[in-house]
C-alpha cells in the first residue's frame, strides 16, 4: 500500500465522475462532429487538441502559459515516467496532477508506443513485453496489469489500454497476431482497473489492412469501453492510407463515445481527421518543431533559424496575439535560437501552442455555425503545409 503525502494547499479539484461525452451538433455535410467530453478535472469542448507533456511537462511550457493559450487536457507517457521518476513516487506527492501543478483534465499513454519502437530492445509474448530501458539499459516487464497499475498511480482521467503497434509496413498475418494480441490485452486491462474515477479507453489497431482494422473497431466496440483510439497511424504510411483507415474504422465505433487519433497534430491532418469524425488528438509535433525554429503561421510552416529573417523585425505571425508574437520579432527569436538561450525555444514553444489550440477553437467555432467545410476551405486555401521561406508571409 503506497501512503499518499497530500498537502491539503496543492490539491487539485476533483470529482468521482468517470468520462461522459455528450454528443452535440453534426454536420450535414461531413462527418465532423461537436461534442464535450466530461471528466473528473473539467468539461473539454471537442473537437480537441492535446498537448504532449511527455515526462509530466509540456516541454518548456508552465502550466499556466498552457491554460493560458487555451489547453484544457493534456497527455503524459506512462513509459517515461514509469522508469523516471517512478509511479510511485508521483503517487506519493498526489498523483500527476499534483506532482506537475497541472489542474486540468489528463490522458496517460499506455506505453505500448514507446516499448515496440525498442526494436532490437524489447521481446514480445502472450504475458508482456520485456525491455531494456533506453535510459541505463537495465530491464523491466510490463504486462497489461502491470500497465494499468502504473496509470492508477499516477492518477490520469483517462489511461489507455496496453497494446502491440506493429511498425510500418509489416504483413498481414503479423498485423493480424498483433491486433487479436491487443484484443486479449485490452480484456486484461478492463479486469485490472480499479480506480472509480479513472476511464479506460481502447485502442483499435490493424496496420492498413481494411479488413483487420474493420474487425477490431468491432470487437473492441463489444467490450463497451468508454472511449475509443485509433493506434497505430502517422508511423510512416501514406496520408492516403491514415485517411483511409479513419474512414473504415470510425464509422463502426459507437457515436455517443469519444474517438481520438493518437499521434496526429500538423494542421492539415488535423481538419482532416475532423472532418472524418475524430474528436480527440494529440502530438509532439508543435513544441518538437518549435524547439528545432520551425513555427507556424497562417500561410504556412516557416524555418525562423534561416538566415533569410535575420533582419526580420516583424512578429512570427502578425494575425497571432501569443505573447511571442505581441513582443517580440522574428530577426530577435532567431538570434535566441542560434545563440543557444532557453527563451528561443520557449517563444517558438508557445507561438506553435497557440497556434493550434487557437486553430482548434476556430474550428470548434465553425462547427457551432455549421460552416466547418467553408472554414477549411479558406484555411487551406492560404496555408501552405511545404511553404518556401522565401516567400513572404503576410504581415
Amino acid at each position: 500500500m503506497i501512503a499518499l503525502c497530500i498537502q491539503p494547499e496543492r490539491q487539485t479539484r476533483r470529482s468521482t465522475l468517470k468520462v461522459r461525452f455528450d454528443l452535440g451538433s453534426t454536420q450535414k455535410d461531413c462527418a465532423a462532429r461537436r461534442g464535450v467530453l466530461h471528466t473528473p478535472h473539467g468539461s473539454i469542448e471537442t473537437p480537441v487538441f492535446m498537448p504532449v507533456g511527455t515526462q509530466a511537462t509540456v516541454k518548456a511550457v508552465t502550466p499556466e502559459e498552457l491554460e493560458a493559450a487555451g489547453a484544457s487536457i493534456i497527455l503524459s507517457n506512462t513509459y517515461h515516467l514509469y522508469l523516471r521518476p517512478g509511479s510511485e513516487l508521483i503517487a506519493e506527492a498526489g498523483g500527476l496532477h499534483q506532482f506537475m501543478h497541472w489542474d486540468g483534465a489528463i490522458l496517460t499513454d499506455s506505453g505500448g508506443f514507446q516499448v515496440f519502437s525498442l526494436s532490437d530492445l524489447r521481446r514480445i509474448s502472450e504475458d508482456g513485453v520485456e525491455f531494456q530501458s533506453h535510459l541505463d539499459g537495465s530491464r523491466h516487464f510490463l504486462s497489461p496489469e502491470k500497465v494499468i497499475e502504473i496509470q492508477e498511480h499516477l492518477g490520469s482521467d483517462i489511461a489507455m489500454v496496453f497494446d502491440e503497434c506493429p511498425p510500418y509496413p509489416s504483413d498481414w498475418e503479423y498485423v493480424r497476431q498483433s491486433m487479436e494480441r491487443t484484443t486479449r490485452w485490452a480484456v486484461r486491462c478492463q479486469k485490472a482497473a480499479t480506480r472509480k474515477d479513472q476511464s479506460l479507453f481502447a485502442i483499435v489497431q490493424g496496420g492498413v489492412y481494411q479488413d483487420l482494422r474493420e474487425r477490431h473497431a468491432r470487437e473492441l466496440t463489444e467490450l463497451d469501453f468508454p472511449g475509443y483510439a485509433v493506434g497505430g497511424l502517422s508511423v510512416g504510411e501514406p496520408k492516403e492510407m491514415m485517411y483511409a483507415a479513419l474512414e473504415w474504422v470510425l464509422p463502426i465505433l459507437p457515436e455517443n463515445k469519444p474517438r481520438y487519433l493518437m499521434g496526429v497534430g500538423s494542421p492539415e491532418d488535423l481538419f482532416a481527421g475532423v472532418a472524418r469524425g475524430v474528436d480527440m488528438f494529440d502530438c509532439v509535433l508543435a513544441t518538437r518543431l518549435a524547439r528545432h525554429g520551425r513555427v507556424f503561421t497562417r500561410d504556412g510552416p516557416i524555418t525562423i533559424r534561416n538566415a533569410s529573417y535575420a533582419r526580420d523585425f516583424r512578429p512570427i505571425d502578425g494575425e497571432c496575439g501569443c505573447p511571442a508574437c505581441k513582443h517580440y520579432t522574428r530577426a530577435y527569436i532567431r538570434h535566441l535560437l542560434k545563440a543557444g538561450e532557453i527563451l528561443g525555444m520557449r517563444l517558438t514553444s508557445l507561438h506553435n501552442l497557440h497556434f493550434i489550440l487557437g486553430m482548434m477553437q476556430e474550428i470548434r467555432n465553425s462547427l457551432d455555425a455549421g460552416c466547418f467545410t467553408d472554414y477549411r476551405r479558406e484555411f487551406m486555401q492560404r496555408y501552405d503545409p511545404q511553404r518556401n521561406d522565401a516567400s513572404q508571409c503576410r504581415s
